[in-house]
């Protein structure tokens, strides 16, 4: 695999995981998030990281394949230049639902 492509790979597994620390020993709690506007703010810029990461990715190979790339730059392109629509529970569900997957997913394509 190329090595810009696997830099970038690296920078999404790294940004995922940073969000994941933001809850360790503690479990996921989306009042107690709405309530916390430092984590909110760095989970949205981790977010923005890897929106910006899988669009590099496609600029330089297009056909990689990434499941739902199109929406996670999109959600990057949202949080960027559209930051007061920005709805906790969408990004509250991204946090929950997507991010997981994407996890796996990055993995398997760095292995």
């Amino acid at each position: 695999m190329d090595n810009k492509i696997n830099a970038w790979l690296y920078d999404i597994l790294n940004s995922i995981d940073e969000i994941e620390s933001f809850f360790e020993g503690k479990p996921k709690n989306f009042l107690e998030y709405q309530k916390d506007i430092k984590t909110k703010r760095a989970v949205e810029r981790n977010i923005e990281i890897i929106g910006e990461a899988v669009n590099r990715i496609l600029k330089e190979k297009p056909d990689f394949n990434i499941e739902n790339s199109r929406n996670i730059v999109g959600t990057r392109n949202r949080i960027i230049h559209s930051y007061d629509n920005i709805a906790d529970d969408m990004i509250w569900s991204i946090l929950i639902n997507s991010l997981p997957k994407l996890k796996v997913e990055i993995k398997n394509l760095i292995d």
